[in-house]
């Protein structure tokens, strides 16, 4: 018996989870795409394969180490404002990337700083995302789909994304597609402001 439409995107008629998953949909292309724009310009600025992967080792160091700590805290603090603050700091983040690669001062050392402060965001971020969801599905029944609906949320924008990104840089420079991830978190902020 094949599946319907309705049942394969189920978990979207729950009102919070609808405006997660728009939300987040928005925000990890964005996401993707500043990931992408980073590794290109180390390496345009630098030319240097080990500095590429220094950028890389700080932006994912800080989450190998956090994260179970922050898991604990994810648990016992309300993960709905966790992810509130966290949105709003990795926002800050792209904001400043962005100005600095577009008024062209930026170095590898900004870039270094700033990967090592988005990884500590990302190790409150990511446990609390996960817990959130099953705190917004009304019917627990919907659970199961809707973290199959995030798989394909987060695969889908890692193939939005890059490709974006890549068009970007290729015709205006990195510094756009980090202010583009930067506005992209107001569009998961607001979703997560208005959830009730």
């Amino acid at each position: 018996m094949a599946l319907s439409n309705k049942n394969i995107i189920r978990a979207l008629s729950s009102r919070n989870y609808r405006l997660f998953f728009t939300g987040q949909g928005i925000s990890l292309i964005g996401t993707w795409m500043q990931s992408i724009a980073m590794s290109w310009l180390v390496y345009r600025l630098t030319g240097s394969t080990l500095l590429l992967g220094v950028v890389g080792f700080a932006g994912q160091i800080p989450s190998f180490v956090f994260t179970p700590f922050a898991g604990v805290l994810a648990d016992r603090w309300n993960r709905h404002h966790i992810l509130v603050v966290t949105q709003s700091l990795a926002m800050v983040q792209a904001f400043i990337t962005a100005g600095l690669a577009l008024t062209g001062v930026i170095t590898v050392w900004h870039l270094i700083v700033l990967s090592i402060f988005l990884g500590l965001v990302n190790s409150f971020d990511i446990p609390a995302r996960q817990a959130l969801v099953v705190l917004i599905i009304e019917k627990k029944e919907d659970l199961p789909n809707a973290i199959a609906l995030n798989s394909f949320l987060f695969n889908g924008a890692r193939l939005v994304g890059p490709t974006i990104a890549g068009i970007l840089i290729a015709i205006l420079g990195e510094g756009l597609c980090f202010l583009i991830n930067a506005v992209s978190y107001i569009a998961v902020i607001m979703a997560l402001l208005a959830m009730k």
